[in-house]
């Protein structure tokens, strides 16, 4: 399921945001996906890479560029940056170069196990896509407030859409739970942030596609072991060339696998002997996405999180890090925002838009959600969108209008501004875990502001002067 990104401005937006990864997209609302990405209801999104509760804390950005996400496996940054209205990658004429290579790829797809008679049916129709290089190529990095994304990905619409498509598949939704221990309402919302329950999930022909990615050669041992997977789905007999459709860069079906996520987790849930996320029946890819989730450690009877209110003169180097019981966070003054705070394990406080946004604490579900799209915002929208699904109310806090997220050259002036200044963020590379919060932190400090880590376009304007 993942490997760079899709839909662009979805996928770019979340992975601006502190704790941001890679994931997918959706249709006029579709997926906030891996870098991550909310766009209006119908609009596809990104991927990601995965994450350790031990990791640096890395802190959420939304940015509608890049991402990765293990989508379930790796995606390239911008799959699922299309919207229901762009043009899609059409082949051109042969190209002779990508001829010659396409016999190359033969002999080492046969080395593998795939027969030539797969080869060659799959590759039939097999055209070299310039436009698919081209969009490769230009994946401008965006920046969205959080406001916007998060508006965005659960948007009324997409959960009046959500609400509706979950009750018209209710019963399947209460298979896939049973079986796996996932509540349905998170698989209908990362169905819905991927391809908006099924209204848009591409029509890029994914062989033709991923040899063009693999032929011009920047990424590309990645791209033939995507088309190796590919020709094993026909080799199989789960699905034709022609019904391998998604986005130009790999993620397709109803919630975006990549092609090698799909060999690892896809599953035969309707029982006709075939894995087709493809189909128009949205139940192998529910299914596949409730397995993904289920082999990445899913706890059942566990929430990914809630919403939590925070205490005047509440200590906010405590946010975005340690992990306590919520019994420990409660006797600090936190209390739920609505319903109670249960001990259901450990959990670390969540500001994604420093002190002026809401406040959550989030368990280890929370980060197996990141497994699918590694971006805080997406996991974020995923939790929030399947609760309110599922009939609970909006979150009770706004998230602060107006403050964009900061791109990667200025993460990295922000780094390098800091460390001028004496303080130790541990590198500079533009990713800011838990040694450059600590180290905004202390600026913060110093300069007689509320302390909580956050690097606001503000705080980069102010260590400029």
């Amino acid at each position: 399921m993942r490997a760079f990104s899709k839909a662009a401005a979805l996928f770019l937006l979340a992975c601006a945001l502190p704790g941001a990864g890679l994931a997918q997209a959706g249709a006029p609302q579709t997926s906030l996906r891996p870098l991550a990405r909310p766009v209006p209801e119908g609009v596809p999104a990104t991927r990601a890479i995965p994450v350790s509760r031990n990791a640096a804390v890395v802190v959420p950005g939304v940015t509608l560029a890049v991402s990765s996400s293990l989508r379930p496996q790796l995606r390239p940054r911008d799959l699922g940056t299309a919207s229901t209205s762009a043009p899609q990658a059409q082949p051109v004429a042969s190209n002779p170069g990508f001829e010659a290579w396409k016999r190359g790829f033969r002999g080492r797809a046969m080395a593998q196990g795939i027969t030539a008679a797969t080869f060659d049916r799959a590759f039939r129709g097999a055209r070299f896509m310039p436009d698919v290089i081209k969009k490769d190529r230009n994946q401008s990095e965006f920046t969205k407030s959080i406001q916007d994304y998060m508006e965005g990905a659960v948007s009324d619409s997409r959960v009046r859409n959500g609400r509706r498509a979950y009750g018209q598949q209710s019963r399947l939704f209460s298979r896939i739970e049973r079986s796996y221990g996932v509540p349905g309402r998170y698989i209908a919302a990362i169905w819905g942030l991927e391809t908006a329950y099924g209204s848009y999930r591409g029509k890029t022909p994914l062989i033709s596609s991923m040899a063009t990615l693999a032929y011009e050669g920047r990424r590309g041992r990645f791209y033939e072991a995507q088309l190796i997977a590919l020709l094993k789905v026909v080799q199989h007999g789960d699905s034709t060339p022609e019904n391998m459709q998604g986005s130009w860069a790999g993620a397709s079906g109803h919630t975006q696998f990549m092609p090698t996520s799909y060999l690892s987790y896809a599953v035969d849930f309707t029982g006709d002997g075939r894995r087709d996320i493809w189909a128009e029946d949205p139940s192998d890819s529910l299914a596949s996405s409730a397995n993904y989730l289920a082999r990445h450690g899913w706890k059942a009877g566990q929430p990914w999180g809630l919403e939590v209110v925070l205490p005047q003169g509440f200590d906010y180097s405590l946010s975005n890090g340690p992990e306590k019981m919520p019994s420990a966070w409660a006797r600090l003054g936190v209390r739920p925002a609505r319903g109670e705070l249960r001990d259901f394990g450990q959990a670390r406080l969540l500001l994604l838009a420093g002190a002026k946004g809401p406040a959550f604490l989030v368990f280890d579900n929370f980060d197996v959600i990141k497994r699918y799209n590694n971006a805080d915002t997406y996991a974020l929208a995923v939790g929030i969108l399947g609760d309110r699904i599922a009939g609970t109310g909006d979150i009770t806090r706004p998230w602060p209008a107006g403050e964009r997220m900061l791109k990667r050259d200025e993460r990295i002036e922000l780094q390098q501004r800091l460390q001028a200044r004496g303080y130790d963020t541990g590198g500079i590379d533009g990713i800011l875990g838990s040694r450059s919060i600590a180290a905004i932190r202390a600026y913060q400090r110093r300069a007689g502001m509320l302390p909580d880590g956050h690097p606001s376009v503000a705080l980069l304007t102010r260590l400029r002067r």
